[in-house]
């Protein structure tokens, strides 16, 4: 372990501050994030519950679904709490143990969260373009054996990082200004030379988005030709809706990625209290929205979400699904 030149009394901790600037504010900002916080558990553990417990959701895309639920719940729970507890009671310190912890686990989900989005992109591949060769070629265990790539690949590119960090020296200033341990936040504060880690980070984020995006665009470009080779406009329509919550999900989860990892390295005339909080943004707002765009947008697992909330609405009665 590399020595990190704190004072004896600091050795051992770091500070997150929050959202410098706004301390006043701190409170006010809780609010929506708490609440954003228990839809996001009360959606992805709907999800888990209706895919587990229904005999007739134990497919592929369910199952990818419960993935991506499993990845939206250990991100936001990575971020938020540790920030409430900033924003309710001041509570700033995190181990330097914890803040690498926190730092390693939170990227290598985001990436695991990446590798699902790819998965799902090659599932309306083939249930589009090879829809006879659905259930032979995409099962259950082939999907864990995609979703066991995606993890290894996942703790693979992010081991380095609290390598890299460790080996830095921290002086006196150990004050990080941010509600988590994101590596460059980490970085930043250190008195050495943090090129490599710059390099790093930079070009782990485009290697592993580039990749994933390339086989995303790849596999909806093979969709757009096969749907533009159907004659008829209900199959077309058909088709692309199959798409859609997915096309949602990309749309929220890619954008804010991108432009967390640019300002951390380029934007130094951006106003650092946005940043921070667009940080935070991504981390809770996409969780939140992703079973209620799959809710909506899949009829099956609506139809499930109906007959649950009607049975503890209505106790002792039998639900009935027009459908």
């Amino acid at each position: 372990m590399a020595d990190f030149n704190l004072t004896p009394t600091d050795l051992s901790t770091f500070i997150l501050m929050g959202i410098p600037g706004m301390e006043a504010a701190h409170v006010w900002i809780s609010i929506p994030f708490s609440v954003f916080y228990i839809i996001c558990l009360l959606g992805n553990f709907m999800v888990l519950f209706l895919v587990g417990k229904e005999q007739t959701l134990h497919k592929p895309m369910y199952l990818l679904l419960c993935m991506l639920a499993l990845t939206d719940i250990t991100t936001s729970t990575f971020v938020i709490p540790k920030a409430l507890l900033i924003f309710w009671f001041n509570l700033k310190d995190i181990t330097v143990g914890g803040c690498l912890t926190q730092m390693f686990f939170l990227h290598a989900v985001s990436i695991m969260h990446s590798a699902v989005l790819v998965t799902m992109a090659i599932d309306r591949y083939v249930a589009i373009c090879n829809p006879l060769r659905y259930t032979t070629f995409l099962t259950n265990s082939q999907i864990a054996k995609l979703g066991l790539v995606g993890l290894i690949r996942a703790v693979l590119f992010i081991l380095p990082l609290p390598v890299l960090l460790i080996r830095l020296p921290f002086c006196a200033n150990r004050i990080i200004p941010h509600t988590y341990c994101d590596h460059m936040a980490v970085a930043k504060i250190s008195c050495g030379d943090i090129t490599i880690n710059r390099i790093y980070g930079l070009v782990m984020a485009f290697v592993v988005m580039g990749f994933d995006l390339t086989i995303i665009a790849l596999s909806y470009s093979l969709i757009i030709r096969a749907v533009l080779r159907i004659n008829s406009k209900e199959a077309h329509q058909k088709a692309l809706n199959t798409c859609t919550a997915h096309i949602c999900v990309m749309m929220l989860a890619y954008p804010v990625g991108f432009f967390s990892t640019l300002v951390h390295r380029f934007g130094h005339d951006f106003a650092p209290q946005v940043h921070i909080v667009l940080a935070n943004v991504y981390f809770v707002i996409p969780p939140m929205l992703n079973p209620i765009i799959y809710g909506v947008k899949t009829k099956e697992l609506r139809d499930k979400v109906v007959k649950y909330t009607y049975r503890i609405c209505s106790p002792g009665t039998t639900y009935f699904n027009p459908a």
